[in-house]
């Protein structure tokens, strides 16, 4: 049994080494480094600058101990016809941190986001055709001591 278990493993990490080392898996295709994404991220950056003042729920801490999993919760629950929910962080290289399509869904969304440096973090909901934002600062800490 083990055996064949390994026999699995050696084949799957050779053929990742040959698609990796062929070129056809490149970094820009695995993460969000592509022309399309960051054009994405720049549309919704503008479209945050006009949007205006929303009356859903951010929750985001006011000290990320660690700027690698900083939790943020958009409630938009008592929203009517929300189609999409974003998360903006202003100084990381590329804004766009997450973004989700809720058609037919509950505007409601929790998830993690990785943050370079201290910076305003910004949820836009889109519902019922218009977009809204709501706004609040995270203070990134090395150690988590607040200083």
């Amino acid at each position: 049994m083990k055996r064949r278990l390994f026999l699995k493993s050696a084949i799957a990490g050779s053929a990742v080494a040959t698609v990796v080392g062929a070129g056809l898996l490149t970094p820009s295709m695995v993460f969000a480094n592509t022309a399309s994404f960051k054009s994405k991220s720049a549309k919704l950056s503008n479209t945050a600058a006009g949007a205006g003042a929303g009356s859903f729920k951010l929750k985001v801490p006011k000290i990320a101990e660690n700027g690698a999993v900083v939790p943020i919760t958009v409630d938009a629950s008592k929203m009517s016809d929300v189609s999409s929910i974003s998360v903006l962080v202003k100084n990381n290289d590329t804004q766009l941190a997450a973004s989700f399509n809720l058609e037919g869904a509950q505007g409601f969304v929790s998830t993690r986001v990785k943050m370079s440096k201290t910076s305003p973090v910004t949820a836009l909901v889109t519902a019922a055709g218009a977009t809204t934002a709501v706004s609040k600062d995270v203070k990134v800490t090395i150690g988590g001591c607040g200083g």
